[in-house]
């Protein structure tokens, strides 16, 4: 079943004015460094949006859109552990904390930040790095 993509003017109502300017900056984040499907789905029993970013199958990232919260979900497996895990002291104490927090579930850890600003683009840059290189010039 295909959904209805939600218009700016919509994202805005659900997550508000700042919330959207940082969803936007992390939509153009990703799509400055990455050329991905882009898949817009219902965001199950918790969210209302789900938008997630795939190639080949595989699912670099997504976003999910409820009132007033917007979240950022990475899943690591278990290489892309050991990688965050050799470098943890480069990321900011809330990233270690939301990966220690996580749920290691059998495909991986999955990994939910609940963002409020731009704070922490470095380390999101540097998650999404560890799960695959930018494949844009």
């Amino acid at each position: 079943m295909l959904m209805k993509i939600p218009t700016n003017e919509e994202m805005i109502s659900l997550i508000g004015e700042a919330l959207f300017d940082v969803w936007t900056k992390v939509t153009d984040l990703i799509e400055a460094k990455y050329d991905m499907e882009r898949i817009w789905n219902s965001g199950g029993k918790r969210w209302t949006y789900e938008y997630k970013y795939r190639r080949g199958g595989k699912t670099l990232c997504a976003l999910y859109a409820k009132e007033a919260v917007f979240g950022f979900m990475i899943i690591f497996g278990k290489d892309e552990r050991a990688k965050f895990e050799t470098d943890r002291n480069n990321y900011s104490v809330e990233v270690q904390r939301v990966y220690d927090e996580s749920t290691t579930y059998h495909d991986g850890k999955w990994m939910m930040f609940e963002l409020t600003d731009t704070s922490l683009f470095s380390d999101m840059e540097k998650l999404l790095r560890i799960k695959r290189k930018p494949n844009k010039k």
